[in-house]
C-alpha cells in the first residue's frame, strides 16, 4: 500500500508538472488563443450563445501542421480569457471539415429542435470531400450542415448533407446571418479563382436559393476566401449603420463598405482603391460574430498566421494562434467609408505593473525602464519633419523589432528583419517589412501596441490603420526602446503596462 500511494503522488506530481508546462512554451502568446496541441488555422463559427462567446477553429486534432480539418472548439465570457473543449466536428467518410460560420437559429427554422424552448445553434460549413486519397488535388467542395441542441457544445451532421452542391472543385467559406427585414438566412459564399462573392437566401438553413454575385472587385491578384457581411455602426452616425463584406486574399485581406437589400450588396468606396483591415503580414481569414447582444459593437476575429511560412513556424506544441477580437466603427473620411478598430475592452482587465513618461526628448536611441515581451504601449509624438522614429521592442544587442513612422513619406511601418529567427523559411525572411500610409492628427501619430512573446499588434490613429506581424526572438531579447534618426523628436506620452497571461 505504501508503495502504491507513493507511485500516485508521483504520477500525480508528473500530471500537475505537464499542466504547468503548457501554455509557458516558447515564443507561446499568453493573451491571444492558442490551442493547447496541434494545428490551427481560421477561426470560424463564431457565436455569442447563452453568455458565451464560441470560437470554433480549423483544426488538425492529430499533428501539428495542416491536415484532417476538423473544427476545433474554445468558449470564453469576455473574448480574452478561453476555455478549451473537445473537437466540436470531426472530419468523416472521406470529407474535411472547412471554413464556415454558426447561427442561432431562435425561430426553429429548420426544425430541428423538437422540444419547446429549444433554439438550435447550426453550424454551416464547407465539406471537403477527396474520394481518392492517392490524389488529393481531385476534390469536390459543397456546402453542409451540423446542429446542436445543447448550446453549441455537441453536435450532429445533417443527414441529407449537402444542402448546396454545385458540383465544382473550389466553392466554399460560408458566412450565413438572418436577414430581419425579409425574415430569412442569408449565405455568403465565394468562387476562390473567379474572385466572385455569391449571395444564398433560405427560409430554414436547408433549401438554398441564389440571389446575387459580387465582383470581381477590388484585389483579385490571388484567391478569394472566408467572406464575412456585417452592420457597422458609423461613429457619430446616430444609430446609423453600414454593410461591410469582408474577404482575404491568399497572404492578406480587404473590405468594402456600402448597402445590401437582402439581395445585391453595392459598394460605395471608390472602386479604384483597395482597404484592408490589417497591413501586416499576419492577418487572415478575419470572420465576425453571430448573435451578439444588441448594445455590442461587431467583433472581427482573425488568425494571425500567413499561407506563405505558416507550416514553417518554429512553435510546439501547437501551431498558429489568432489575432486579439476587435471591436469595429465606421467613418467618413475623403469621401471613403474607412474602418476602425479597436481590441475588446476585456484586454485592458490583463494591465499589470506600469511605467509612463511625458515630453521624453530621444535623439537617436533612448532605453525606457521596462524590460518585458508581454505588454501593452501607448505612444505619441508629432514627428520632425524629415525624421524616422518610433519605437523598438524584443530589443538587445541587435536583434529588435522597428514600429517607425517616416515623416517626410507619411508613412507607418514595421520591419522584423533583426526580429529573431527566421532561418526556418526563407519566405518569411523575405517578408520582412510592411508597410501603409498614415496622415498624422492634429499634427501626431498615436500607436497602441501590444507584444504578446510571438506577435506585435499596432493600432494606429485610434484603430485607423492596423498591422500584425509575428516575430521569434530568444528571451534574452526583452528591452524597449525609442529612436529618433534624422533628428531629434519629443515623444509626449510614453505608456507601458505588463500584461497578465489568460491562461
Amino acid at each position: 500500500m505504501k508503495h502504491y500511494i507513493l507511485f500516485l503522488l508521483l504520477f500525480c506530481s508528473i500530471i500537475s508538472s505537464a499542466q504547468d508546462k503548457q501554455y509557458s512554451e516558447k515564443y507561446r502568446p499568453q493573451f491571444h488563443f492558442t490551442p493547447p496541441t496541434n494545428w490551427t488555422n481560421d477561426p470560424n463559427g463564431l457565436v455569442y450563445v447563452n453568455g458565451k462567446y464560441h470560437l470554433f477553429y480549423q483544426h488538425n486534432p492529430y499533428e501539428n501542421f495542416w491536415g484532417h480539418m476538423s473544427w476545433g472548439h474554445a468558449t470564453s465570457t469576455d473574448l480574452v480569457h478561453w476555455t478549451n473543449l473537445p473537437v466540436a466536428i470531426p472530419e468523416g467518410n472521406g470529407t474535411m471539415i472547412f471554413s464556415g460560420s454558426a447561427v442561432v437559429d431562435e425561430n426553429n427554422t429548420s426544425g430541428f429542435a423538437t422540444k419547446k424552448g429549444v433554439a438550435p445553434v447550426v453550424a454551416i460549413y464547407t465539406g471537403h470531400f477527396i474520394a481518392d486519397t492517392s490524389n488529393k488535388e481531385d476534390y469536390l467542395q459543397t456546402q453542409n450542415i451540423a446542429y446542436s441542441l445543447d448550446g453549441g457544445n455537441n453536435w450532429i451532421k445533417y443527414k441529407n448533407n449537402p444542402v448546396i452542391d454545385l458540383h465544382k472543385k473550389d466553392f466554399r467559406d460560408p458566412c450565413v446571418f438572418w436577414y430581419a427585414p425579409q425574415k430569412k438566412w442569408v449565405m455568403a459564399v465565394v468562387f476562390p479563382h473567379e474572385h466572385i462573392v455569391q449571395f444564398y437566401g433560405s427560409p430554414n438553413l436547408i433549401k438554398w436559393d441564389h440571389l446575387s454575385d459580387f465582383g470581381p472587385a477590388g484585389d483579385i491578384k490571388d484567391i478569394w476566401e472566408c467572406p464575412s457581411l456585417v452592420q457597422v455602426p458609423i461613429v457619430n452616425g446616430n444609430g446609423k449603420k453600414k454593410w461591410v463584406l469582408f474577404n482575404s486574399q491568399q497572404t492578406t485581406m480587404q473590405y468594402f463598405v456600402g448597402e445590401f437589400d437582402g439581395t445585391k450588396f453595392i459598394n460605395e468606396n471608390p472602386a479604384n482603391e483597395v482597404y484592408r483591415p490589417d497591413y501586416g503580414p499576419d492577418f487572415y481569414a478575419g470572420i465576425t460574430y453571430n448573435h451578439l447582444p444588441k448594445d455590442q459593437p461587431p467583433v472581427l476575429l482573425g488568425w494571425a498566421n500567413n499561407w506563405t511560412y505558416a507550416n514553417n513556424i518554429p512553435t510546439k506544441p501547437w501551431k498558429s494562434m489568432m489575432g486579439m477580437p476587435r471591436e469595429l466603427s465606421l467613418k467618413k473620411i475623403n469621401n471613403a467609408w474607412i474602418l476602425f478598430q479597436k481590441p475588446v475592452p476585456a484586454v485592458y482587465k490583463l494591465r499589470g505593473e506600469n511605467w509612463e513618461e511625458s515630453k521624453l526628448k530621444v535623439d537617436k536611441d533612448n532605453l525606457v525602464p521596462v524590460n518585458s515581451r508581454q505588454c501593452e504601449l501607448e505612444i505619441e509624438w508629432q514627428p520632425a519633419a524629415n525624421t524616422t522614429s518610433g519605437i523598438l521592442v524584443a530589443a538587445g544587442k541587435s536583434n529588435k523589432l522597428v514600429i517607425g513612422y517616416d515623416a517626410k513619406q507619411q508613412i507607418l511601418f514595421m520591419d522584423r528583419k533583426d526580429a529573431g529567427d527566421n532561418s526556418f523559411s526563407k519566405k518569411f525572411a523575405d517578408l520582412s517589412k510592411y508597410e501603409t500610409k498614415l496622415l498624422p492628427k492634429d499634427k501626431t501619430v498615436r500607436l497602441h501596441i501590444f507584444f504578446d512573446q510571438s506577435v506585435v499588434e499596432v493600432f494606429a490613429n485610434g484603430g485607423e490603420k492596423v498591422m500584425t506581424m509575428q516575430i521569434f526572438p530568444e528571451e534574452a531579447y526583452n528591452e524597449i526602446r525609442l529612436f529618433s534618426q534624422g533628428g531629434s523628436n519629443l515623444f509626449q506620452n510614453v505608456k507601458i503596462w505588463k500584461t497578465a497571461s489568460v491562461w
